[in-house]
This record gives C-alpha cells, sequence and structure tokens, in this order.
C-alpha cells in the first residue's frame, strides 16, 4: 500500500491543526545582542550596482521574519555558479536535488510540514571520492544547521539518498499532529540513527559558511549581487583575521569522522558559496551566514550567534566589513539586513 496518501491526510490534518496566522511564526524573541544598523564602511568597497530597468530592489518591506520554517537545509555541493530556475531539472533531472526533492520536497514520501527540508544547490565543489568510490560518481552535502559535512553520496544508487534522509534529516521526534497516524507509519517518519553508517566520512563543520544567493537563471538581482558579495566578502574576511577556504574539502580517511577546516580554531576559517534561491529576489542581495558551534569571538570569549544562520537582506558590498565585524567576530545581529535566524534545534529566530 502506498504511504503517500496517509501523508497527504496527515499534512492536510497538520495544517488545519495550526491556525494559518501562526504557521510561520514558530519563532521566539532572540536573546543574542542586536544593532540598529550596520557601520559605515571604512574600507574602499565596490560601488553597489545597478540593475535592469524594472528589477528594483525593495527598501520598504520590513525584513524582519521574512524567512522560510525549516529546520534543516540540505546544501548541495555542484561546483556550478548558476543553475536552471528550477534546480531539479539541472542535467536533466539526474541531480541530487531531484532525488531529495522526490523523498522530502512538497508531495514527497517523508514531506512533513512541522519538518520542512529545504534543498539548495551551492558553487562550492564536491569532495573527490575514496579509493573504494573511486569508479563511482559522488556528490558532498552540507546539512545545516546541524553544521555535518557528508563528503560522499554514491550517485548509482538511490540507496545513499535514502540513508542521508533517514540518517540524517528526519526529525528525532514527531509534532503532535501526527499522533493520530499509527505507531507503524510514525515510525517511518523518525530518524533512524544507524543508516548514517551506510554514509562514510561524515564530518563536523568547523568554518563559517557564508551563503549568497547568486542564482541569475532565477532571478537576474540575485545573479548580479551574487558575485558582487562573494568577491567583497572575500577581501574583508583575510582583512579581519577569518582564513578563506577555497576547492573542494579535503578527505583523507573517508572511515574516521574529523572536523572539516583542519585543527584550526572554529571560526578562524570561512567559505563562500553562491547558492540557489532561497525566497525574497526583490530583498537582494540576500545571505545567510552559519556559524559553528564552538565559534568564540574575536576576544575568544563564547559566541552569542555560535550554531546559529542568521539571514540578511538587501546587502550591498558596502555592508561586508560590518558584517564581518559585527556579526563574525562579535555575534551582534544587524537589524536593518536582518531576515530572520535558525538555531541548531531548528527553531527560528526573528526580532
Amino acid at each position: 500500500m502506498s504511504l503517500r496518501p496517509l501523508f497527504r491526510t496527515a499534512r492536510v490534518c497538520a495544517q488545519l491543526s495550526v491556525p494559518r496566522s501562526a504557521r510561520r511564526t514558530l519563532a521566539t524573541k532572540p536573546t543574542f545582542p542586536i544593532i540598529p544598523t550596520c557601520p559605515s564602511p571604512t574600507c574602499s568597497c565596490a560601488p553597489t550596482p545597478e540593475l535592469p530597468e524594472g528589477l528594483d530592489i525593495d527598501h520598504k518591506t520590513n525584513l524582519n521574519g521574512l524567512i522560510p520554517n525549516y529546520t534543516q537545509h540540505v546544501l548541495i555541493c555542484t561546483g556550478k555558479d548558476d543553475w536552471p530556475s528550477r534546480i531539479e531539472d539541472d542535467n536533466s533531472g539526474d541531480n541530487l536535488a531531484a532525488d531529495l526533492r522526490e523523498l522530502v520536497g512538497r508531495g514527497g514520501v517523508f514531506s512533513d510540514p512541522f519538518h520542512n527540508i529545504s534543498v539548495l544547490n551551492s558553487s562550492f565543489p564536491s569532495s573527490p571520492p575514496p579509493p573504494q568510490f573511486s569508479e563511482v560518481q559522488t556528490t558532498s552535502a552540507y546539512l545545516l544547521p546541524s553544521f555535518k559535512y557528508v563528503p560522499f553520496l554514491p550517485r548509482v544508487s538511490f540507496d545513499s539518498v535514502e540513508a542521508l534522509v533517514k540518517g540524517h534529516l528526519l526529525p528525532e521526534k514527531l509534532h503532535p499532529a501526527h499522533d493520530g497516524l499509527s505507531p507503524i507509519h510514525k515510525d517511518r517518519l523518525l530518524r533512524k540513527p544507524a543508516y548514517q553508517n551506510l554514509l562514510p566520512g561524515v564530518r563536523d563543520v568547523n568554518d563559517v559558511l557564508v551563503l549568497i544567493c547568486g542564482h541569475r537563471g532565477r532571478d537576474q538581482r540575485c545573479g548580479i549581487y551574487g558575485p558582487l558579495l562573494r568577491d567583497e566578502f572575500g577581501v574583508r574576511l583575510p582583512e579581519m583575521g577569518v582564513q578563506i577556504l577555497s576547492g573542494p574539502v579535503p578527505v583523507e580517511d573517508a572511515s574516521r569522522p574529523a572536523i572539516e577546516g583542519g585543527a584550526g580554531e572554529a571560526g578562524k576559517t570561512a567559505r563562500i558559496g553562491l547558492i540557489s534561491h532561497i525566497g525574497g529576489h526583490k530583498f537582494a542581495g540576500n545571505v545567510i551566514i552559519y556559524l559553528p558551534p564552538h565559534i568564540k569571538t574575536a576576544e575568544g570569549e563564547r559566541h552569542p550567534l555560535a550554531g546559529h544562520g542568521i539571514w540578511y537582506g538587501r546587502v550591498e558590498p558596502k555592508h561586508v566589513e560590518g558584517i564581518v565585524k559585527e556579526t563574525v567576530l562579535k555575534g551582534n545581529v544587524i537589524a536593518e539586513l536582518f531576515r530572520g535566524g535558525i538555531k541548531q534545534d531548528g527553531e527560528i529566530l526573528r526580532i
């Protein structure tokens, strides 16, 4: 018997059990420090780009809370800077995003309205496969804000995709709206840690990840802002003592978990990548900064945003220095740019 009708019923019941006005307010007031505006730049930054006629930036809408409700980002390492408007159409549909959305996307086998999993493409390259996969095409992915890096997902079998979903992405506890499901159906929607053993080399992420929407195939505004902001972060981060890592993540021993970024201190290294559509083209540039759980401030103290993902909108090159200084190094959220945030447990944050 197909499980799809049962999951559709569960989704409908779940949606009906929560008032429409509350569905996107699964958020709490933040406990982190906030500054109202981004500091004026002290550097000679790139100018704000000109946009094609009719593609203006919305400077009037209140950004606070304008992020999708999600519990996990799966960030696929494609090595490309742009993709078709629908990323699942890339390579004639033969891609990891399409496989994942078949399982966890809208209408997918494991789709859960109270555990939304967002699948994105990124420009990060995949790690080269180990000897046991040398004859097999593999793809790498980041899981955020779990801060896990999955270096090898073989593309010859759907088993590895199911192992990723069942071992790392499904919830450990179901929402009460699923109470009406039978025990066996509940069990199928829950995470199974044993599946994690099927994916070799999974490791913790120790780098700051700066993700910039650069999806030109979806909207020119992000296509114009994305590369420009990537270059600006690439200049400003090293100026303030954060080393930029580029190229594939090296994984020498796939059988042994390790800390990505090497033996360095968390937050002292960063990777900058372009990502596919996250919503809100009219708020370009759109930037998400994921700060690893063990990051410290520039003064060596506990970082207020450790383990958080911070979404910014309407970011211009003139803001980059201030974002690095205030958010990455000090742990301050810049209110005028803030779209929302997410904690490591999936809790959505707003001001």
